[in-house]
């Protein structure tokens, strides 16, 4: 199935259903993909007004480089939305293969193993794509059109949400991995993510509620 698509509705109907999958690595990355898509609705409203052709031409390119940036963001996180499902499900066939034999229990579990390993660099991927996208949305918060500058808020906690929802899908695949030295080396990047997720975010909120003020 092409979780991208099917309809918002048919979408909303697979995630409330007795299958586990698409589950939350799925909707983490469709919630960023949101937040770009926010971001981007921004970047098209303040291209071209007043405002933006009064900046200096440096922040004018470094803006208009964000936001081609985030497209490209974008185009990843789609695909993961799917990747992510998909990955569940081999884990799931993994599983249900067939330990009758010593041959059979050890080649069982090296296809765990491996469909495993696949569905934790997933969700990781859609953590670090999100915090990458936090890095790109913080010009808009200064420079955007600030009529809009409450969507770059949602952008920023939709990313945010994302991108922590990605960390929990990683840190339950951690348990059943093997590699006891790769896992230690996952476990920095995701608590290094996440409190960059958390900085990022609440500096762009700060400044959001300030502008509100």
């Amino acid at each position: 199935m092409n979780l991208t698509k099917l309809s918002i509705e048919e979408f909303l109907q697979e995630v409330d259903s007795k299958s586990p999958a698409p589950g939350g690595g799925s909707v983490s990355a469709l919630s960023s993909s949101l937040g770009i898509s926010l971001g981007r609705m921004v970047g098209h409203l303040t291209f071209g007004k007043k405002k933006f052709n009064e900046l200096d031409s440096n922040l004018q390119d470094e803006m208009e480089k964000n936001f081609d940036e985030l497209g490209n963001l974008n185009e990843k996180l789609i695909k993961l939305i799917d990747k992510d499902t998909d990955n569940f499900n081999l884990v799931m066939k993994a599983l249900k293969l067939p330990k009758e034999t010593e041959k059979e229990i050890k080649e069982r579990n090296i296809e765990i193993e491996k469909a495993t390993l696949e569905a934790t660099y997933t969700p990781l991927e859609i953590g670090m794509l999100s915090g990458e996208v936090l890095e790109k949305l913080k010009i808009f918060v200064k420079y955007g059109n600030k009529n809009a500058i409450t969507d770059v808020g949602v952008a920023c906690l939709l990313c945010e949400a994302g991108g922590k929802g990605a960390i929990l899908n990683v840190k339950i695949n951690l348990p059943s991995l093997t590699d006891l030295e790769l896992v230690e080396k996952i476990k920095k990047q995701i608590n290094e993510l996440e409190k960059k997720l958390i900085k990022d975010s609440c500096e762009i909120q700060k400044q959001i509620s300030e502008l509100l003020d």
